[in-house]
């Protein structure tokens, strides 16, 4: 499992990227496949191989809106490293995928054995995966509830209030 990576495991120094897929095993999943659940334990998290998965956040009295769209060297799940361990949106497979599934416990109980490999996967989590994730849910928030864009009414431009 070893070579040029991109993504997540791109980021990651190749010692400590393959020290983190020492830990991996390749699974398959199919498509419109519930992954987690909001609020549900984040006992694990992925690497996606190929595939797209759909981050997903309950809006009550809305339904279920997309917050953002994985695939292809992405991380799935950043939960599993914080406590309380819970997840902050859910998942759903859009197509198969196919990923590297780890077990947090066996990862956060290596991250605490080997302080260099613990600073690296975590920022490297937090860099790739939570900044930009934050970002996204930001950004589509903004799309479902900002105000609607108004044209300038022709001759207010440059008045006051």
């Amino acid at each position: 499992m070893t070579g040029r990576r991109t993504g997540f495991l791109g980021a990651l120094p190749p010692v400590h990227r393959d020290r983190l897929l020492a830990l991996a095993h390749e699974v398959s999943l199919p498509a419109a496949l519930r992954i987690f659940e909001e609020g549900g334990e984040a006992d694990r998290f992925w690497i996606i191989r190929s595939g797209t998965v759909a981050l997903e956040m309950h809006e009550p009295g809305r339904g279920t809106a997309v917050v953002e769209t994985l695939g292809q060297g992405e991380l799935l799940g950043w939960s599993w490293l914080f406590e309380p361990y819970q997840w902050h949106l859910g998942a759903r497979t859009r197509a198969p995928v196919t990923a590297y599934e780890f077990d947090a416990r066996q990862v956060r109980d290596a991250i605490d054995a080997d302080c260099a490999f613990g600073l690296a996967l975590t920022r490297c989590v937090a860099a790739v995966a939570i900044g930009r994730r934050l970002r996204a849910a930001r950004t589509r928030l903004l799309d479902l509830y900002g105000p609607p864009d108004e044209p300038l009414k022709s001759g207010t431009e440059g008045r006051g209030p």
